[in-house]
């Protein structure tokens, strides 16, 4: 049987269902960790739906008691409780959700003032029960963390904790769209509040221009609906010439966590005063074309400095780009309807952090 001392060692083992409970419970005696009480439950700390995989990682269970199990699944009782009781070290969590940020059960981002965000899950009808059982549904914000976007699996350039797809499945058959990926800041706007991927939106000058555009579009953007443009105003690795705006919209989601279909995005755009995103195909899915042709037209002679080759979009140099089905989706799906490609070589913050440098600002196409 493998054991929890083993995991340090030999990393996470994923188990079969029924190894998890027999493991769970031979490890936590068959006594609920809470209240020593005979359990009932080996309960997942976090969400096995949340997991590609399933998620039955002995250290993501833990033995409870009825009381206990349901005040877990009401979330009144935390993941961090739950762990330390059970004297679990390590925090196993899907991969698509980072690291450095608490959750609570049902992967609802918990910020530092005791406040919560809607995850993936929050609209399921079944978490949405248990949640209000647990009267804890008033400490949710209406604002939502940008998912992470994981790499194609033919991706060349995945750095530090990036992700990368099992496979497309999620995007065969479907008519998708591709965009330029541009180096900016992913910003979410609503009709009274702006943020970057951490909602403590505090200020820089980088910032300034985005938030004044937030301003003059803010009441036009329907209640429950969020924005997503990218704010290009200060240079981060590529230091453009040519944009068609400082600010570039690239999705729309409304007040059910649904991203809107391209067709209704571009026609939000002009209404909202906004700049599309370049997009460089939109048609059938088609991996081999977007493999060996999309970029074609993109090649250029030059080389970087680390001697991979460099690709340009309207004179200026091309991070990648990000496919995305043109249809509609819950939050909840992202993962399987959008990913992106990286040229080999790209760093992301040459030159230490862009938030830290003197701001230059990236100049918009004359004319």
């Amino acid at each position: 049987m493998w054991s929890q001392e083993d995991e340090p060692r030999r990393g996470p083992a994923l188990l079969s269902r029924d190894n998890f409970r027999d493991g769970v419970f031979a490890r936590d005696k068959h006594q609920c960790v809470i209240c020593k009480k005979p359990a009932v439950d080996a309960h997942h700390i976090v969400e096995r739906r949340l997991f590609d995989d399933g998620g039955y990682y002995l250290s993501n269970g833990a033995s409870l008691c009825e009381e206990h199990h349901l005040a877990a699944e009401m979330t009144t009782l935390g993941c961090d409780e739950i762990r330390a009781a059970a004297g679990i070290a390590k925090i196993i969590l899907p991969q698509h959700l980072y690291a450095d940020q608490p959750y609570d059960k049902w992967g609802n981002p918990i910020m530092s003032n005791g406040t919560r965000l809607r995850g993936e899950l929050f609209d399921d009808e079944s978490v949405q029960k248990i949640l209000d059982k647990g009267n804890v549904l008033g400490l949710f914000s209406k604002y939502v963390r940008y998912p992470r976007t994981y790499h194609l699996p033919w991706s060349p350039n995945l750095i530090n904790d990036d992700r990368m797809m099992e496979n497309d499945d999620g995007l065969r058959g479907k008519r998708v769209v591709v965009m330029v990926k541009m180096d900016g800041e992913n910003t979410s706007m609503y009709n009274d509040y702006c943020h970057a991927r951490s909602l403590e939106y505090e200020a820089h000058p980088s910032r300034n221009m985005v938030k004044a555009l937030h301003g003059r579009i803010a009441h036009d953007i329907p209640d429950g609906w969020r924005v997503n443009v990218e704010n290009l105003f200060a240079k981060h690795a590529i230091h453009y010439q040519n944009l068609a705006d400082h600010a570039l919209l690239f999705a729309i989601w409304n007040e059910r966590n649904y991203i809107l279909d391209w067709d209704e995005t571009k026609e939000w755009g002009p209404l909202l005063g906004l700049t599309m995103c370049p997009v460089i195909y939109d048609g059938l899915y088609d991996e081999r074309f977007l493999r060996e042709q999309l970029l074609k037209p993109f090649e250029t002679s030059e080389k970087d400095e680390h001697g991979h080759r460099v690709y340009r979009y309207d004179g200026d140099v091309m991070e990648g780009y990000v496919v995305r089905d043109a249809g509609t989706f819950h939050y909840k799906d992202f993962r399987k309807n959008v990913g992106k490609w990286v040229r080999k070589g790209h760093v992301p913050e040459h030159g230490g952090h862009w938030k830290r440098r003197i701001v230059t600002p990236n100049k918009l196409r004359s004319g």
